[in-house]
């Protein structure tokens, strides 16, 4: 009977090990390369997880590098954001990082060719027959340089309706990054996080990773 058990746990330790995990590409901007490190770490033992290279940016960047970034593996899950990159105002003249400038600035994406970007790249990626889910933009800070607060709300809702003309699941980043930004973002204008501001996201995001992996 010892031996029979000790041939059943090592069959099905060797059928485990045998099996490959699923794979996750995170497409996202900053913020997501902040909290992939995280989700990783939590995720480790139950799914390969990949972030495009580099930053995802805005939409139109999205259109023009969405087939390098897929690649030719089979994504089992592909979770996508942009948002942030896209209400941002840019100057050329202006000696803020990234050339902000809400002020005189010209915006990259308005938001009606945002939501025509949105949805291309949508149906895009449900070619690849991966599982998709797509993460609101997080919070913009009052005294942003170049992103006027209250703009991420209406690119989110924007987004939300070819998300629900699709069927694509959503995990709302923004309301987590609400709660968590007044103590551990870098600072009050400052769209980016501190290392536990990104862990917490992490955690938010690790969650709704884990709920589509079993579904």
């Amino acid at each position: 009977m010892t031996r029979f058990i000790i041939f059943i746990l090592a069959l099905f330790i060797f059928t485990s090990a045998g099996k490959e995990l699923p794979k996750i590409l995170i497409i996202g901007d900053s913020i997501s390369i902040g909290y992939t490190p995280f989700v990783k770490e939590s995720l480790k033992d139950k799914a390969i997880v990949i972030h495009n290279k580099g930053n995802a940016a805005h939409t139109g960047i999205g259109l023009k590098r969405l087939d390098e970034w897929l690649g030719e593996e089979k994504w089992d899950v592909i979770q996508f954001n942009w948002g942030l990159h896209d209400l941002c105002y840019r100057n050329p003249e202006s000696k803020r990082q990234g050339h902000r400038d809400k002020v005189h600035g010209k915006l990259t994406t308005p938001l009606e060719q945002y939501q025509a970007n949105m949805e291309e790249l949508v149906l895009r990626l449900q070619k690849t027959n991966a599982k998709l889910l797509f993460i609101t933009t997080t919070y913009v800070p009052v005294n942003e340089a170049g992103r006027i607060s209250g703009d991420e709300d209406k690119y989110n809702a924007a987004a939300l309706e070819v998300m629900k003309k699709y069927g694509i699941k959503v995990n709302d980043l923004n309301k987590t990054s609400r709660e968590i930004h007044p103590k551990f973002g870098k600072d009050s204008g400052n769209v980016h996080y501190t290392p536990e501001g990104y862990r917490l996201l992490a955690e938010k995001i690790t969650h709704g990773l884990e709920k589509i992996l079993i579904k």
